[in-house]
């Protein structure tokens, strides 16, 4: 029996709720990327968590017996997709956050709603609401605000300016990975077997990254670490990647990408929570940019 046409969900009101579940996970993800680092090198590190995510994705689908077989043009999408957000734009994450704090490289992030806008404008012509172009900026200055102090505590030296040049080659590389998942969607990709793909293909890059630099492939068996793992993998990975996919895919990418904007926030409150952090009046500021972005990205009519 089907639902009545007043209980059932709206199409925003599912892209706010798969936008609210993506900024919850990957905002405590900051603090479990922390039990990752120090024993294990990033590459293997992150190896492990694309190719148990992959593995876990393609066993899924097997069981609920969904076509996992994709064409020669929606694997080409993938292995951008896979390169660009999974293998490179991760890797540019942890070299980033070895030179600065995680707080200035959540900074650079939130300009990814804007770059995704200037990117598809660009590469295929698709316009966006000018509310979402105002969204998109609000995103960057309310996590500016909300971040500013910490960055100007670091100080701007050349460790910090290495470290934010970094963090932006991170940025620019999910975006360009963001339009080979479009592609891949034009093409006819459906979300789960796509996501599953790319994730293989960036664990197969990856993993010859580390080889190529000399990376050991070793796994820390402390609860830290493979508790960490396991989050990263499982809600991290599948159930954060796959919400987000699904949201660009119904809603566009300016809108899903605008989780980078929400995620600092939740960052913080980890932080606080767990690690005994305090924050200012520059907080609910932010904050309140952050939440003003949102609405008027929500809002916006979907770009073609």
């Amino acid at each position: 029996m089907s639902l009545p046409s007043f209980a059932r969900p709206s199409a925003g009101t599912l892209a706010v709720a798969g936008v609210v579940v993506c900024a919850v996970i990957w905002g405590t993800t900051w603090y479990a990327i922390t039990w990752q680092l120090g024993t294990v090198d990033p590459a293997a590190s992150l190896t492990w968590r694309f190719g148990l995510a992959a593995l876990l994705i393609f066993v899924g689908c097997a069981v609920t017996r969904r076509p996992l077989a994709l064409t020669r043009a929606q694997h080409l999408a993938a292995v951008g997709q896979g390169a660009f957000v999974f293998a490179v734009s991760y890797s540019f994450t942890y070299a980033a956050e070895e030179n600065v704090t995680s707080a200035i490289v959540a900074v650079v992030f939130a300009s990814l709603a804007f770059l995704n806008l200037v990117l598809f404008r660009l590469a295929v012509g698709q316009r966006a609401h000018r509310a979402a172009w105002i969204g998109a900026t609000l995103g960057i200055l309310g996590v500016a605000v909300l971040s500013g102090g910490e960055a100007l505590g670091d100080g701007l030296d050349r460790r910090a300016l290495v470290g934010i040049g970094l963090a932006f080659l991170a940025v620019l590389s999910s975006a360009v990975g963001n339009y080979f998942s479009w592609r891949g969607q034009k093409a006819g990709s459906a979300i789960l077997p796509q996501t599953a793909w790319a994730m293989a293909y960036g664990t197969v890059m990856l993993a010859l990254f580390g080889l190529a630099t000399g990376a050991r492939f070793t796994i820390d068996p402390s609860p830290g670490y493979v508790i960490s793992l396991l989050y990263l993998a499982v809600f991290g990975s599948v159930i954060a990647f796959v919400t987000y996919f699904a949201v660009a895919k119904a809603r566009g990418y300016a809108l899903a990408s605008y989780i980078s904007a929400l995620t600092p926030p939740i960052a913080m409150l980890v932080s606080a929570v767990f690690e005994d952090a305090r924050f200012g009046w520059a907080a609910a500021v932010g904050l309140a940019l952050v939440l003003a972005g949102q609405v008027l990205l929500t809002r916006a009519p979907r770009a073609d």
